[in-house]
């Protein structure tokens, strides 16, 4: 293994990798907002609204994330829709996100006793603070666990965002790769760069499941 050629290429695979977490951070962070509006809409909407947001479920998550992202790049010219790469990704890691937050939160809100629901209109609490202070706050700790894995899922997904010259780390690799013909030293470090990033994301989600889980034994 041909060390030396981290030495020119250390500093463009650090760069790719700080543009990878910024990829992830954002577009999860988007999709879990927009996943959250859709659940919220599914919820308290009509019957015609629940049936467009369906559809929008199901055709998000039948599709390939790549099928998705060349769509919104290539085809979006077409319609007048012209990103640059980096906006263009992170907006098809934000829709392809946005279905799968969209379930977590649906089903976390089925989760929530009924009974407290009920107990809080009864007192004459609005539908928006029961939501604000009551669904939301309980259904984050049963879906707690599913939205961390899933963001874990969204870490590895991030790599696509090279087939649209989005310069992050798998970028850099194939660049790196591609100029010093050392291929095993650049994907086992694209490896071991998602093992660290991955471990890191896990330990943090398990501290604050522990966190939340100890403020609401002591609110009880």
């Amino acid at each position: 293994m041909d060390l030396s050629i981290f030495t020119e290429y250390g500093p463009r695979l650090l760069a790719g990798f700080r543009l990878t977490i910024i990829c992830w951070l954002l577009g999860t962070l988007f999709g879990a907002a927009l996943g959250l509006l859709i659940a919220v809409a599914q919820r308290y909407g009509g019957r015609a609204v629940r049936w467009a947001l369906q559809t929008y479920i199901e055709l998000i998550r039948g599709t390939p994330f790549l099928v998705q992202l060349f769509l919104l790049y290539y085809g979006g010219p077409m319609i007048g829709l012209r990103l640059d790469p980096l906006p263009a990704g992170l907006l098809g890691l934000t829709i392809y996100g946005s279905p799968y937050f969209a379930e977590i939160f649906r089903s976390a809100f089925r989760a929530v006793p009924v009974g407290q629901l009920e107990a809080a209109r009864a007192i004459g609490m609005s539908e928006p603070t029961i939501v604000r202070r009551i669904l939301l706050p309980l259904s984050l700790v049963s879906a707690l666990p599913a939205l961390i894995n899933f963001s874990i899922i969204l870490t590895k997904e991030t790599v696509i965002l090279s087939i649209i010259t989005v310069p992050e780390i798998m970028y850099q690799t194939q660049y790196m790769a591609t100029m010093t013909f050392t291929f095993l030293e650049g994907y086992f470090t694209l490896a071991l760069f998602f093992w660290a990033f991955v471990e890191v994301i896990s330990r943090l989600g398990r501290r604050l499941e522990r966190r939340i889980t100890r403020h609401l034994i002591e609110r009880t």
